[in-house]
């Protein structure tokens, strides 16, 4: 920080004659060479600056007045600018609302204005794809199109309280402004009263002070105001000057003390010459631009135009510095313009490029969505050409949703048929839906959600209200499937709890040794069981245990194996048929088939054997050989029988076929 510098006035008491300091005014006006006024000196000085560098000290000085106006406008300057265009709407209102919250009102309104254009950008974008999207599905005149999109009303909720704070804000700064240029109007008029030779040169002198401070202390006022004002104050100030006639000493410790501040405000600048941040450099600059006007004072006429054109020179190398890296940013821009241009391009392509599925229209359109992130994503483009760019974008989208919207018109009947299609099965599915013949109906259930499956898309409007009434249906019908199969289950656990009490009262079973009272009995035992009825599935290993019991009662008995076998198998068979496990029998009427054919084309073979033995001479040889033969094709004979006798007790079942 510059050194505060000390502005009373030394007052030459020894009676001396001090010769007047007309400098100070010419150094005064030379140094306000930034101001363009009407003032000849200033003008005189203007001249000596070429004019780059004075439109470069203008545009400072236009910037210094606005700020001094309302000082939170020094602030923007310490929040980045993000790059709004390339961020999605929720995060744009999030930093909308972080602005508006936790900033003041007047250091963000760059800010606001940023993430308004492009958060209306990005909504106006959408609105018009929804408005094209409703009335291609819509045909109805009379239907209007209404989207609401619940993230702008909180764009509008935090950009409101933004304008209600600005608002706020001036009035209060207007009335502050008008306050204070009052102030200083009434101290330079005060300044035009000191001039007065019958007053005490003491008390002109400490009333000159305290005006000054005054001043210092005055407040901000309106920036159109501005450099007239202090243009006014300086020239009454040098005025003064004039009149008192300070003596040399005090005037020249006055120009040193000035020249020192000015010199390490160009110290300073040389410095920020080597700042990497251009831009915050460029902000100091500004800075010292003001201390040096309104806060120090006049040189030497032998070092004003030296100190002045150092000064100037210094702030022309910032503003070139500045101005590389605005070429520079500018360069980036056109770079990102070539890249929207290449993303406009692709959807222009993808805009005549046809496709005759919907999945393939899937594709494309998830092609031109990450089109579109890649748009806003790309970054700033010259400010020149940035609405031409927009414009282009959104008409090759429009163009694209056009030809998309054309291939789904073409559909739409067929939608209309999906539709037809979906209602009948709707109805049918609520038909069905109280049914308590599970038997017979659940397979139609599971049938109609099948075909549900293979109808095609219906209209995006009828979508979810008939899938939401089909699906009721069908959760209702197997809800009810579910608690009668609870049911059930109930019962097949007692029947399991049952036939496992009776397996232990059947392991104590014994034969009398009379044959048709032991096979009646064994009957019995059969018939016991199966009134009990179905077991839960995991439990059917009892099923195994009882036929084990059954195996060995029929060990016991004289029967036929035939006999053995065939009760055997009619016992599992009822079994079978009793579970309603039509693909096991099935199965087994398959297995039982093949079995049939394998055993007759053994009979045939060994009936095949039998000529060619009784052709050969050896008759002893011939006649041990045959008759082995003979009693192999017996024994499959009798198996044969068992077999067909299997297969007809298995298709009399009450089982379709």
């Amino acid at each position: 920080m510059l050194e505060e510098k000390n502005d009373n006035l030394a007052v030459n008491n020894n009676g001396s004659d001090g010769k007047p300091v007309n400098e100070l005014q010419e150094t005064i006006q030379s140094e306000t060479v930034i101001i363009v006024e009407e003032d000849s000196a200033i003008q005189e000085s203007t001249n000596s600056v070429t004019d780059e560098k004075q439109t470069v000290i203008e545009a400072i000085a236009e910037t210094n007045a606005e700020e001094s106006e309302d000082e939170t406008l020094k602030e923007r300057h310490d929040i980045p600018m993000l790059d709004y265009e390339a961020l999605p709407m929720d995060t744009l209102v999030n930093e909308l609302k972080n602005l508006v919250t936790n900033e003041k009102v007047m250091s963000i309104k760059e800010h606001v204005e940023e993430i308004k254009k492009a958060f209306l950008s990005k909504y106006n974008h959408l609105i018009e794809e929804k408005r094209e999207e409703f009335y291609q599905e819509n045909q109805d005149p009379n239907e209007e199109f209404q989207y609401h999109l619940p993230l702008k009303l909180k764009f509008d909720q935090y950009y409101n309280q933004f304008k209600e704070n600005k608002n706020a804000h001036f009035k209060s700064l207007q009335s502050k402004l008008k306050t204070n240029l009052e102030v200083r109007l009434a101290i330079v008029e005060e300044l035009k009263e000191l001039i007065n030779p019958q007053a005490n040169i003491k008390d002109t002198l400490n009333h000159f002070n305290e005006l000054r401070e005054r001043w210092k202390n005055a407040g901000a006022i309106p920036k159109d105001k501005y450099n007239h004002v202090w243009n006014n104050y300086h020239f009454h100030v040098e005025n003064f000057y004039d009149y008192l006639h300070l003596d040399r000493e005090a005037r020249d410790i006055d120009f040193k003390y000035n020249l020192e501040q000015k010199q390490k405000i160009i110290t300073r600048v040389e410095e920020l010459l080597k700042e990497a941040d251009i831009n915050k450099a460029f902000r100091e600059l500004q800075d010292l631009h003001r201390i040096w006007k309104e806060d120090i004072g006049p040189v030497s006429r032998e070092y004003r135009d030296e100190i002045w054109n150092q000064f100037s020179e210094l702030t022309k190398k910032m503003h070139d510095k500045r101005e590389i890296l605005f070429e520079n940013l500018r360069g980036t821009e056109l770079e990102n313009l070539e890249k929207k241009k290449n993303i406009i391009a692709q959807i222009e392509g993808l805009a005549t490029e046809k496709v005759n599925a919907h999945s393939q229209w899937l594709t494309q359109i998830e092609k031109v969505e990450a089109l579109r992130t890649a748009f806003f994503a790309a970054g700033k483009v010259p400010t020149d050409v940035n609405e031409a760019t927009w414009a282009a974008f959104k008409t090759a989208v429009r163009n694209f949703n056009s030809f998309k919207n054309s291939f789904y018109k073409d559909i739409k009947k067929d939608q209309n048929d999906n539709l037809n299609k979906k209602i009948a099965l709707v109805k049918k599915a609520k038909e069905l839906q109280e049914s308590v013949d599970f038997e017979n109906t659940t397979p139609i259930m599971k049938q109609i959600q099948e075909d549900w499956k293979k109808i095609g898309h219906v209209p995006r409007k009828y979508s979810d209200k008939i899938w939401n009434e089909f699906r009721e249906a069908c959760n209702h019908y197997f809800d009810k499937l579910k608690e009668h199969k609870n049911t059930e289950n109930a019962e097949e656990v007692e029947s399991f709890n049952k036939k496992k009490a009776y397996l232990e009262t059947l392991r104590e079973f014994q034969l009398t040794g009379e044959h048709k009272t032991d096979l009646d009995a064994i009957k019995a035992h059969i018939e016991t069981w199966k009134s009990f009825g179905k077991v839960p599935f995991p439990r059917r290993h009892i099923e195994g245990k009882f036929n084990k019991i059954l195996d060995a009662l029929f060990e016991k008995l004289s029967l036929s194996k035939k006999d053995t076998e065939m009760m055997r198998f009619s016992n599992r068979m009822e079994n079978l048929s009793e579970s309603n496990d039509t693909r096991k029998i099935d199965n087994e009427k398959i297995f039982i088939m093949r079995k049939i054919e394998e055993v007759q084309n053994e009979i045939f073979q060994l009936e095949n054997n039998i000529q060619f033995f009784a052709n050969t001479k050896n008759s002893k040889k011939e006649n041990s050989i045959v008759l082995e033969v003979r009693k192999n094709i017996a024994i499959h004979k009798e198996s044969l029988d068992v077999w067909k006798e299997k297969l007809k007790q298995l298709r009399n079942l009450n089982q379709p076929e």
